[in-house]
């Protein structure tokens, strides 16, 4: 008996002390009940599917009388791609036969061939083309490269199946020397036969991964992203399997990496605030892009980002809202909009008290990095987006999300993350 009083009395004190723990956190006292950070979600839910359904039909570059200047692609059929590359043989072959030699013409990728367009919200691509001759020491090896990527694609229609990228570099390794040369010129070829990557039926291996209150078909099969473990969900690479969302999630928190969301799917956050919860992992890749928009355009439900305090951290979300420079061409299919900024941002180094051993000085890269980006029109058009970049460059301090593990494990789930959606603390 005497023993039993004695254990009761030590579990009384653990408890104690774990309640004071717990007091001790930075801003934890002034956190409001979850009901009230609920309606606050519940609010910014409303008027995410207000504007959603009062919003007229998406601009295109034909409405802004630019589709004679810029370039994009179409979501193509397999018949429709399999046709096009059969045109394209056939007028090189034409040109061989006339005298003209054997070429391709690109369209130019490079960074002077970008242009924001600020009315869409996204990077597109413009019309410039460059033509890639066989009969040209500098080129040859692309052209080859060229055709026998159109090949293996024609192969992929005619079979109706799909290849993974690096599928596609082991065909000729001596050929493509490195995957990154016959990815370059995989996004070169649907840019030429005007279709999207996906089209192409070349997938890259599953990276991005999703948990929470999120169910979809995934070629067939119904998945619970509540019912996945902490691991979640991983996301297919074809997003043409997937359909049949349904969600009661009042948001999306996109997280950029693996280490914070698994922070988050541990603590199952996505119960106590409904959400659905993604990471690509670091770099966006199609998958999860496609993914996110899908989304994003059919559960009308609000994108808030949880990124480092770097440039990097800002350039991956950007990626993600206004596309990537290297894929421009297909921004339209792969951009998601209106996502909102929430952390960790430089503001929050000294909001939150970070304390000086958990911030790192910035190399003159990042600072070079962070200049450019103030350089960038889709960073200008964000007055707030602008102040946070100055004030990185300006105290020369970078923060990772676990910075805030300083605090203690959990402060991620909670104390920040609720914290910031009670005071819409988003940009």
């Amino acid at each position: 008996m005497a023993d039993k009083k004695q254990k009761q009395k030590q579990k009384q004190k653990r408890r104690r002390s774990d309640s004071d723990d717990e007091s001790e956190l930075p801003f934890k006292s002034i956190l409001k009940p979850d009901p009230a950070i609920l309606e606050t979600l519940k609010k910014l839910l409303l008027a995410t599917t207000t504007a959603s359904s009062s919003a007229s039909k998406p601009l295109t570059l034909s409405d802004l009388n630019l589709s004679a200047s810029c370039r994009e692609v179409a979501d193509l059929s397999l018949s429709s791609v399999q046709s096009t590359i059969e045109t394209l043989i056939l007028q090189v072959t034409h040109s061989i036969l006339s005298g003209n030699g054997f070429g391709f013409q690109v369209p130019s990728r490079s960074s002077s061939n970008q242009l924001y367009v600020p009315e869409l919200d996204r990077i597109v691509l413009k019309d410039k083309a460059t033509l890639r001759p066989f009969a040209h020491m500098s080129s040859v090896r692309k052209t080859t490269i060229t055709t026998k990527i159109l090949a293996l694609i024609h192969q992929l229609c005619l079979k109706s199946i799909h290849v993974t990228k690096r599928d596609l570099f082991y065909t000729d390794v001596k050929l493509f020397q490195d995957q990154t040369q016959s990815d370059a010129v995989l996004d070169d070829v649907a840019c030429m036969l005007g279709c999207t990557r996906s089209n192409l039926n070349v997938i890259a291996s599953e990276k991005g991964v999703v948990v929470g209150r999120l169910i979809f078909s995934d070629n067939g099969d119904m998945i619970d992203c509540t019912k996945m473990g902490m691991g979640g969900k991983a996301i297919p690479p074809n997003i043409d399997r997937v359909g049949d969302m349904t969600s009661d999630a009042l948001f999306i928190l996109l997280v950029e990496k693996d280490a914070a969301y698994i922070r988050l799917a541990e603590d199952r956050f996505y119960n106590r605030f409904p959400c659905i919860i993604v990471t690509a992992k670091g770099q966006p890749d199609v998958a999860t892009r496609l993914f996110l928009r899908k989304m994003k355009m059919e559960l009308k439900l609000p994108v808030l980002a949880l990124v480092d305090s770097d440039p990097y951290g800002l350039k991956i979300l950007s990626v993600y809202g206004c596309g990537s420079k290297n894929m421009s061409y297909d921004s339209a299919n792969l951009t998601t909009p209106d996502i909102k900024w929430l952390g960790i941002r430089p503001s929050d180094l000294d909001k939150y008290n970070i304390p000086e051993q958990c911030r790192l000085p910035m190399t003159e890269q990042d600072i070079k990095t962070g200049k450019d980006l103030l350089e960038e029109d889709f960073v200008k058009k964000n007055p707030g987006w602008v102040e946070e970049l100055n004030l990185m460059v300006k105290t020369k301090q970078k923060a990772e999300i676990q910075a805030l593990s300083t605090f203690g494990f959990q402060y991620l789930s909670e104390v920040y993350l609720p914290l910031k959606l009670q005071q819409k603390d988003w940009l």
